[in-house]
């Protein structure tokens, strides 16, 4: 193992093959969006293949929900079944106590959604990902398209009260133009570079009239899987 040298979408990789031990025949699964969420699900497509399981699961994502079933996957709605075994997602940044920034996919809304429902959220990553504090991946926050500049000059406001400073921008897509979520709404990515007070500032933004959600996921994870150069798979937990 001293001489194996993983790339960081092999550590992905290995951490989502890690994270089918959580998966038993009757569960009802959510999915998650992102690279490393989509190598778990083609690792579960297989799995549930070759041992012939029976799971209902619960994409995150439009891009989820097709290659979902594209591997074979019985895909249903939170509407069909609000209660979840588990949740298996990627993280944008994995902090002290398991928080987390997520949202860089433009997901983060369904995402958390998804986790909520969850009994447990079992968090996937490569070593990069781990952090000593959130804030230097850019916090998504989605917000809706009425007012979104008023809302986005309120959310620049709020970091002051909670030792936040940093530039304010309108996600865009690859043609320019504002990138919408598969909600309709549009995300703004907030460059803190640290955030000292993530409970504080969370709590703040869900008060924000505009604000849908933001990527501050707090509490919500209970385990996370990390591949490591080396090959290994650590678990991290509270």
């Amino acid at each position: 193992m001293s001489d194996t040298n993983l790339s960081a979408d092999d550590q992905k990789r290995i951490a989502a093959e890690a994270a089918l031990a959580y998966i038993k025949d009757g569960m009802k699964v959510g999915l998650g969006t992102g690279s490393t969420a989509a190598h778990f699900v083609t690792a579960l497509g297989r799995k549930a293949q070759d041992e012939g399981l029976t799971l209902a699961c619960v994409p995150t994502s439009e891009a989820t929900d097709k290659l979902a079933r594209e591997v074979g996957l019985t895909v249903t709605t939170l509407d069909d079944q609000p209660h979840l075994d588990v949740t298996v997602d990627g993280a944008d940044e994995i902090g002290p106590r398991l928080t987390l920034i997520k949202g860089g996919g433009g997901a983060l809304l369904r995402e958390k959604i998804v986790a909520f429902a969850s009994s447990q959220m079992i968090v996937i990553a490569d070593e990069s990902k781990v952090v000593p504090h959130l804030g230097n991946f850019p916090l998504p926050i989605e917000v809706v398209p009425f007012g979104a500049q008023a809302t986005g000059t309120r959310i620049l406001e709020s970091g002051k009260l909670f030792g936040c400073d940093g530039a304010i921008s309108l996600r865009t897509d690859e043609y320019g133009e504002p990138f919408v979520t598969d909600g309709n709404n549009l995300i703004y990515d907030w460059a803190l570079g640290e955030i000292p007070d993530p409970d504080g500032l969370g709590e703040y933004l869900s008060r924000l009239p505009g604000v849908v959600e933001h990527g501050l996921f707090l509490g919500i994870a209970h385990a996370a899987l990390i591949g490591k150069a080396d090959g290994s798979v650590d678990t991290l937990n509270h």
